[in-house]
């Protein structure tokens, strides 16, 4: 298999982890998607591990690109952040495994297996969660917003600067940019011009 993670300490953590069971091997450990993409095209391992966060969109992109060169191979999305937009993301994107940050080093072994066997894995509540999200109505991720954050996203979406934003509120400029970077987590968007498509999509905003 093949692990990809910007940090060295869990790169190794995760080798020796996996490493420790008989059954498993990894062929590489690489940094970043560009060396993910290098690696699967040479080694065309049966399983992938991958890094995927709101603020790296790359590890989405990899994800295409990895099953593009090596349909073979099951992409797993390791993420350390509590976003349920993150979830479906992954899935779009290819995936057939998916842990957040409440999984475990078990949990991973049995990923791992699941996916080397062709099967899907979703670790922990995610799965209840997903199904939570499907019973709910459309709006979705809006739900997760607090009435600040919504407030903030209808001002931001309008075209308001964080300064605007701060004294329409009355907050600090450095507060609204705090919810803006939060905003954006949440809702697994990667720039402004994604933000105010989410807005005008959930009628927060229009274009008038």
């Amino acid at each position: 298999m093949l692990i990809a993670d910007e940090h060295w300490i869990v790169r190794d953590g995760l080798r020796t982890l996996l490493e420790t069971h008989e059954d498993m091997r990894v062929v590489a450990a690489v940094r970043g998607a560009d060396e993910a993409l290098a690696a699967v095209e040479r080694l065309a391992p049966h399983v992938a591990i991958l890094e995927l966060s709101a603020h790296r969109p790359d590890g989405a992109d990899a994800a295409h690109a990895i099953l593009k060169a090596s349909p073979q191979t099951g992409v797993i999305f390791v993420s350390l952040q509590d976003s349920s937009a993150l979830i479906p993301r992954a899935l779009q994107a290819g995936a057939r495994g998916y842990l957040g940050r409440d999984g475990d080093g078990e949990e991973l072994v049995k990923a791992v297996r699941e996916v080397a066997a062709g099967k899907r894995y979703l670790g922990g509540s995610l799965a209840d969660r997903v199904f939570d999200s499907l019973r709910r109505p459309a709006r979705g991720a809006l739900d997760e917003l607090t009435a600040t954050e919504r407030d903030i996203l209808r001002l931001v979406a309008d075209g308001k600067s964080n300064a605007q934003v701060a004294s329409q509120l009355r907050l600090s400029t450095r507060t609204v940019e705090t919810y803006r970077i939060r905003l954006m987590r949440k809702l697994a968007l990667e720039d402004l011009a994604s933000l105010v498509k989410f807005a005008i999509r959930h009628g927060i905003t229009s274009l008038d």
